[in-house]
């Protein structure tokens, strides 16, 4: 069993099954399209787009991850289509998705960039990435993310993992967090919206 089949190997649902509150706020606002998730896990944000009418794709390296999902969207009538596979697996083709989701989708530098490039390449001209992630200053709190800052991200970061994208937000902030038992309280992110523009 790996690490996250082990820790989502509960009935509770470790970050809730509600989504994440920034990409609630900007999903209301976008047509509908094609839209990944990436580290999707337990499903609670692929399952909000699907109610709202995107087509979902998603996955995850873990089986029970994606089990609780498939069973989150059940649960709400929807359908996602959900894969089984590791960040490093990408292989979707180019110009798929017209969305991009990554919520706190952290990765060890080492392999970040490529995972970050195979990304950009199955973006469609025009389409979005949305990405919330923790940042450093994250490492004084406690209310979830890697302890590690190999894998926490900062603004400068992103810009230079995505550099033909045109930067619609980028910011880092502190807010409070509320999502299950594992995201609880103040915390330390930075938000990341980015267009693919090829002319």
């Amino acid at each position: 069993m790996n690490f996250w089949d082990d820790k989502f190997n509960i009935d509770e649902y470790l970050y809730g099954k509600e989504a994440n509150s920034f990409l609630k706020e900007i999903l209301m606002d976008l047509p509908k399209g094609k839209i990944l998730f990436v580290c999707e896990g337990e499903g609670r944000n692929s399952v909000y787009a699907a109610k709202l009418g995107f087509e979902v794709f998603a996955f995850d390296s873990s089986s029970v991850g994606r089990d609780k999902a498939l069973r989150l969207a059940n649960d709400n009538d929807v359908n996602i289509d959900y894969d089984l596979r590791d960040a490093l697996d990408i292989d979707y083709p180019e110009n798929t998705f017209d969305y991009i989701v990554l919520i706190f989708a952290h990765f060890p530098s080492e392999i970040r960039q490529s995972i970050h490039h195979k990304l950009y390449n199955c973006l469609n001209n025009n389409g979005k990435i949305i990405m919330e992630a923790f940042n450093p200053k994250q490492l004084d709190f406690t209310s979830g993310g890697p302890k590690n800052i190999d894998m926490l991200y900062t603004k400068t970061l992103i810009q230079n993992d995505f550099p033909k994208l045109e930067i619609l937000l980028l910011e880092e902030k502190q807010i409070i967090l509320n999502e299950g038992d594992l995201h609880q309280g103040q915390a330390e992110v930075v938000r990341f919206i980015g267009k693919k523009s090829i002319s």
